[in-house]
């Protein structure tokens, strides 16, 4: 990466991976950099920075315009939300999100971005809310089944799963389904060894999530967990995607707070 950094925002076009704020793993200074991963061409390209430097942040892609959704700025918790259109190249602030958070998810499903839990003033949250771009208006979702953050979530199989995440001291296992027609969560299969701060990506009907050292992989076609193989840089507060049979680790924390520019892969096909 051109500039080492965790605790970023990210967001998948194409073939394009979006990489959004973040901050300096030793110093916890928030960022404003914004850039983009070109897997075809394995290069990196810096873009316009967002409006405000902003930390542990979330961010989802709607068609071609990548929305960016609270985190922690230097003057503290946000509920700002921004836009950024890649065809146009600006960022345009939009209706913020109803309460401040960070450590929270985000992800886009049938033309809304969802965003769930997180944490704010030393507590876990369980509020989902959703996005309309249309209409540039917040609805609230139904509340996680516990609070939770420092989880990722991903759109699978037309549903949203929420994988693993801290509360309190403990870092979880679980798994919870929501399915966005009937608005219920049910549980999942949970994850083999427990992860927080994980990055994870759908690949056709597997899930893969990576964490420090970890790689857990879950099969629809035998709902079961299995592990792969470890990677070389062990990170924490990572983002993974799926870019046409390559799994890619990006950006994170190592054990020594140290933030990596080291950018990973692994062939899924």
């Amino acid at each position: 990466m051109p500039q080492r950094r965790s605790y970023v925002a990210s967001a998948q076009i194409g073939e394009a991976i979006y990489t959004v704020g973040g901050m300096v793993g030793d110093t916890g200074r928030p960022l404003s950099a914004f850039t983009r991963y070109d897997a075809s061409r394995d290069s990196w390209r810096v873009l316009p920075q967002i409006p405000e430097p902003t930390r542990a942040a979330a961010a989802a892609a709607v068609g071609r315009t990548i929305y960016l959704v609270g985190g922690t700025t230097p003057d503290g918790n946000t509920a700002a939300t921004y836009a950024y259109d890649v065809d146009v190249g600006e960022w345009e602030r939009r209706a913020p999100l109803p309460a401040p958070r960070f450590n929270h998810s985000a992800v886009a499903v049938a033309g809304e971005v969802w965003v769930l839990g997180g944490f704010l003033e030393g507590r876990e949250l369980d509020d989902v809310f959703v996005y309309d771009p249309r209409s540039d208006a917040w609805t609230r979702g139904p509340s996680l089944p516990a609070p939770t953050h420092a989880f990722d979530v991903v759109a699978f199989r037309g549903e949203i799963w929420l994988l693993g995440g801290r509360r309190g001291e403990q870092i979880l296992r679980e798994v919870w389904i929501l399915d966005p027609e009937t608005r219920e969560w049910r549980p999942g299969p949970a994850m083999p060894k427990p992860m927080e701060l994980l990055g994870a990506a759908v690949v056709g009907d597997e899930i893969h999530a990576v964490w420090e050292s970890l790689y857990q992989i879950y099969d629809a076609s035998t709902g079961r967990w299995e592990s792969g193989p470890g990677t070389g840089v062990t990170r924490h507060a990572l983002q993974a995607f799926h870019v046409d049979g390559q799994l890619y680790a990006v950006a994170g924390c190592t054990t020594a707070l140290r933030d990596t520019p080291v950018v990973e892969r692994i062939s899924v096909r």
